[in-house]
């Protein structure tokens, strides 16, 4: 697999929030993001969801509990647990939807 410059395509992604296929590991899609100060609303998925912050921090409310996440920290949404980014949020996410 070839080296993925994550931090440098999120910085050129047109638009914050808006996640971009990196690659596939089995069943696995790693994606990337950039993060912006806006919040985005609650959403639940039927797959695990791992959030890992390179830059910056993620402000999460999780099932109405808040949460941030750091830059270097993983956080797993498991399946099914609803999930929102909260306002505050900055630099780049990968998403590992599992």
């Amino acid at each position: 697999m070839p080296l993925i410059p994550l931090t440098a395509i999120a910085a050129q992604l047109p638009q914050a929030w808006t996640s971009q296929i990196q690659a596939h590991v089995g069943s696995t899609r790693i994606k990337v993001l950039r993060m912006d100060s806006c919040d985005y609303p609650d959403e639940t998925h039927d797959y695990a969801e791992g959030l890992l912050v390179l830059e910056g921090e993620m402000q999460l409310t999780v099932q109405g509990t808040p949460v941030t996440v750091a830059a270097g920290e993983l956080y797993m949404v498991p399946a099914g647990t609803p999930h929102a980014v909260a306002p505050g949020s900055h630099g780049t996410l990968v998403i590992l939807d599992i």
